[in-house]
């Protein structure tokens, strides 16, 4: 509620939150306007929670009270509010004092806050949301701690306060207690944070995948469009919980036998989840109907929103604040639908009729309905089983985010797969994604290299093969198409994670088995020569072969490869009952399946696969709610792979290198597994100058506005590098051939003589660069040649340096990613890595194992290690400055670009010939701060 008339007003302090029972609120701060929402606010909080706020029995509000509470000046006296539909549900306040504690102005750096939160809504989460925002506001305007007073007797509001992280003081004095909080954020208050956020939006996406009771809005009475289709679904897919239909236009009480209502008002009993598939100009009226009546969540199926251009742009900005203002949240607009599988639930809210997948373990996401349709085609097909499927449209508001909070915690999922058109917020992407591949697979297919209509998120300048490294940073399985999702999901979610990259083959063809060998090479694999059972191979022969290999410690996966049989017969059925025997007998180790023209095959050995699902039953609109979601533990087991011959999934490809490929991601993703099991050190320099550093780059941008990049001088940049302990050798100016020899004077023999111009800087093919100059003679002369042949010294600019010991030219950079954040780059030196793009990426901050595997990473690292018969270099070194240029970035976003180039890397030590920094304001992170959903 942007004050326009009030230049003062902070609307950036504006935000949404989720809250811990996964519905919404607004915060926004509290302006002079809301004196009677107030007033309305006050008279709804119960007797016992104003004596808590007021130390006395405070029946109503006065008008000078109210003047007080809603005119602030938003630097020493903030007040912000809790909305739901407009009205306050809580408020907090501080209000700057100095060591008297009275009220004062800067720069006294503490602040009394208090809260109140009506009854209603205690319980939510609510203090806890506001006091993140409020302890940022007064960081943002120089405060450094807050002191409360709190009654013995307010347990809640005592516990807001020690549960948030935040180093405190308590005592007791008076009567009350007096809590002093530290707003710097610590390491255990950004835990607690992100612990809520996880908490609060798991548990909102919850509320959309297992409602109690659905609406679907916009039911054709003839049976046509999306609202009478999605209505069937839900009916027939046996949900558990009230159904009803809503036509404004309805003159029977039931509509395909569902009960049908002229409108939302009209039915008698809560409504947890509405399906909106009304025409877009209709849908305001629709959510406002929705949150009147308090719904929890919407799926918008209805489309002309942000993928049809402009006007469906700001149409669907204005929808999510209004979803938003509900306290609702929403998927869509342009939405195919959700799904879940769970026997309590069975939900299928969607535009996909039966037949749907089984239950079973994979999630599934996608931005894209037609490739949901033809995610969910190939699960059905190659009888995978699904857990939940969320196909959110145009995503304006859940996102892939929120899955990966929900499936993080999810028992029913072991597998997630996302097709993803955009990243979102890809530090929260990667944060979320890392956490969640720590303990199952993560499984990303992305399209959309650039960002399409309707998804309003900041691009990359990251190349592709960028963004695939820095996902596989996270433990993200990064596949190319749609199908390799699909190949991948289904291995990893039927067998165990290779524990090596050793593969066998066995199989009843040569040519098969060697172009299977083939692909396990080109996926950097190391498989065993392949086992011929000859074309006269039986079932049994298949058997005793796959258990022997399983048995042996020789290899850490087997790839069965099989071909018809001549004659005719093809007995698929004893082949796939063999190959669970053996697999039933020896579990631990993955089995892939290649098949040529033996689709039979494929289907016996997904035939008994993920358990069927539960019968098909309509629920009577009087029928019970259901429950929450609690399976049993001898449920959930149920649902597991067993490791019995009959229930034995294996996964069956009709080529080698899809299975090959499945096969070598799981091996990579099993690797990462263990390498992460133990998490890695971002190492603590004591020679680093961190507040030297920050003065210095405060000093450098005063004046500089807020949109300026300033490029550093060498002096400021060789300064602010050294302070995080990166020492560039020192260059002296050669403007003369005498200025040159004075420099060589003071730096002395051997040395290099250097063009450093812009277009020449780093270009030693161009001929600028002249080395191990002995003496004055040589110098002369060589600075006489490059003069000549590239320009005047003020075009050229010469410089002087001193000669370091020989070893391997790298390039080391940081860089500020508008979308992926701050990002480390490692690589050699040469206009033929460059060529090539063999450039290693990892994100920041960047622990000691991120820094060993960056330089390990390039596929020229062999010249680093000893390659040819040369002296390995120093790459603890190399670690260690990586290491140091992590810690620089990350502890000031203003610097956000360095290069050093060329970093010469010896035998013992290295030597940065060569820096350029450039710094500027900070920009806004989402990533960081108070929690806040994505703003529209």
């Amino acid at each position: 509620m942007t004050i326009e008339s009030d230049p003062s007003y902070p609307a950036h302090w504006e935000a949404d939150v989720v809250l811990r029972d996964g519905g919404t609120a607004r915060i926004r701060p509290i302006t002079t306007a809301d004196a009677g929402r107030l007033v309305s606010f006050y008279e709804q909080v119960s007797d016992e929670s104003k004596y808590y706020r007021f130390f006395a029995p405070y029946p109503r509000l006065s008008d000078r009270d109210v003047r007080r509470f809603t005119h602030h000046d938003f630097v020493d006296r903030v007040g912000l509010a809790a909305t739901v539909g407009g009205e306050f549900i809580a408020t907090v306040r501080y209000d700057r004092i100095g060591a008297d504690g009275r009220s004062a102005t800067g720069p006294a750096d503490e602040a009394e806050v208090a809260f109140l939160v009506q009854d209603a809504h205690q319980g939510r989460g609510v203090a806890s949301a506001l006091l993140e925002h409020i302890g940022a506001v007064a960081r943002e305007r120089g405060i450094r701690r807050f002191a409360a007073e709190v009654l013995p007797a307010n347990t809640k509001m005592i516990k807001v306060f020690t549960d948030a992280g935040y180093q405190q003081k308590r005592s007791f004095e008076d009567g009350s207690v007096h809590l002093t909080l530290d707003l710097e954020p610590t390491a255990e208050s950004l835990a607690v944070q992100r612990a809520r956020e996880q908490r609060a939006e798991a548990r909102s996406v919850q509320r959309l995948l297992a409602p109690g009771s659905v609406a679907v809005v916009g039911v054709s009475r003839t049976g046509g469009g999306l609202g009478a289709a999605t209505l069937r679904n839900l009916r027939d897919g046996g949900f558990h919980g009230h159904l009803y239909a809503v036509n404004e236009a309805a003159e029977a009480d039931l509509l395909d036998g569902v009960r049908a209502y002229r409108r939302l008002a009209d039915i008698g009993a809560p409504v947890d989840l509405a399906v909106l598939a009304v025409p877009a100009e209709r849908v305001p009226e629709a959510v406002a109907a929705c949150g009147e009546h308090g719904v929890q969540g919407l799926v918008v199926l209805s489309a002309g929103y942000g993928e049809s251009g402009p006007a469906g742009l700001a149409r669907q900005r204005e929808l999510v604040r209004q979803v938003r203002s509900y306290g609702m949240r929403l998927i869509g607009p342009n939405a195919y639908g959700v799904i879940n599988s769970a026997p309590d639930v069975e939900l299928n809210a969607s535009l996909t009729p039966a037949p749907l997948p089984a239950r079973g373990r994979i999630g599934l996401f996608t931005q894209s309905g037609a490739i949901g349709i033809a995610l969910l085609s190939a699960l059905l097909r190659r009888g995978e089983g699904l857990s939940s499927f969320v196909s959110a449209g145009n995503r304006a508001d859940v996102s892939g985010n929120d899955i990966l909070q929900y499936w993080y915690e999810d028992e029913a999922t072991d597998v997630a797969l996302l097709y993803l058109e955009t990243l979102g917020n890809p530090r929260k992407f990667s944060r979320l994604a890392r956490r969640t591949a720590a303990v199952k697979p993560v499984v990303v297919a992305k399209g959309g290299r650039h960002t399409p209509a309707g998804h309003v998120v900041p691009g990359t300048r990251l190349p592709e093969a960028t963004v695939s490294a820095l996902l596989r940073q996270a433990g993200v399985i990064r596949v190319d198409t749609v199908t390799e999702l699909v190949d991948v999901g289904l291995l990893l979610a039927s067998q165990p994670l290779p524990a090596g990259p050793r593969i066998a083959i066995l199989g009843n063809s040569e040519s098969l088995g060697v172009l299977t060998y083939d692909a396990c090479l080109t996926q950097g694999l190391r498989p065993l020569p392949p086992l011929d059972l000859t074309t006269a191979a039986e079932p049994a022969d298949f058997r005793d072969a796959l258990a022997a290999a399983l048995a042996s410690e020789a290899n850490d996966a087997v790839v069965v490869t099989a071909i018809p049989w001549v004659g005719g017969h093809e007995p698929a059925g004893e082949l796939a009952d063999a190959l669970r025997e053996a697999v039933a007998a020896h579990p631990g180790k993955p089995v892939a399946v290649v098949h040529v023209e033996l689709g039979a095959l494929a289907e016996a050995l997904s035939a008994g696969a993920a358990p069927a699902p539960a019968a098909a039953r309509p629920g009577p609109a009087g029928a019970p709610a259901p429950a929450p979601i609690q399976e049993s533990a001898a449920e959930r087991a149920a649902l597991r792979p067993r490791p019995s011959a009959d229930g034995l999934r294996i996964p069956a490809y009709p080529a080698a290198e899809r299975a090959v490929k499945a096969v070598a991601e799981g091996v990579r993703y099993g690797q990462w597994r263990r390498a992460n099991a133990e998490a890695g050190l971002v190492p603590a320099y004591e020679d680093i100058d961190e507040a030297g550093a920050g003065a210095q780059l405060a000093r450098l941008l005063a004046g500089v506005d807020g949109r300026s990049v300033l490029t550093l001088s060498d002096f400021d940049a060789h300064a602010l590098l050294d302070r995080y302990g990166i020492h560039v050798l020192p260059t002296l100016p050669a403007l003369s051939p005498d200025a040159a020899v004075r420099a060589a004077r003071a730096l002395g023999y051997p040395l290099a003589l250097k063009a450093t111009a812009p277009h020449l800087r780093h270009r030693a093919d161009l001929g600028g660069v002249r080395l191990d100059l002995a003496n004055e003679t040589e110098l002369r002369r060589s600075y006489e040649e490059l003069t000549e042949t590239l320009g005047k010294p003020a075009e050229i600019q010469p410089v002087v340096q001193a000669m370091v010991p020989r070893g391997v030219d790298t390039v080391v950079r940081s860089v500020i990613d508008p979308a992926a954040g701050a990002v480390l780059s490692f690589g050699l030196a040469g206009v033929a890595s460059e060529l090539l793009g063999d450039t290693a990426h990892r994100l920041v901050p960047a622990t000691d194992r991120d820094a060993a595997e960056l330089i390990r990473s390039i596929r020229t690292a062999p010249l680093l290690f000893g390659w040819r018969g040369s002296d390995p270099v120093d790459t603890p070194a190399l670690e260690e400055l990586l290491l140091r240029l992590s810690r620089l970035v990350d502890d000031h976003p203003e610097v956000i670009g360095v290069s050093l180039e060329p970093v010469v890397v010896a035998t013992e030590g290295l030597s940065v010939l060569s820096a350029t920094v450039r710094i500027a304001h900070p920009p806004a992170r989402s990533d960081v701060g108070p929690r806040t959903l994505p703003s529209y």
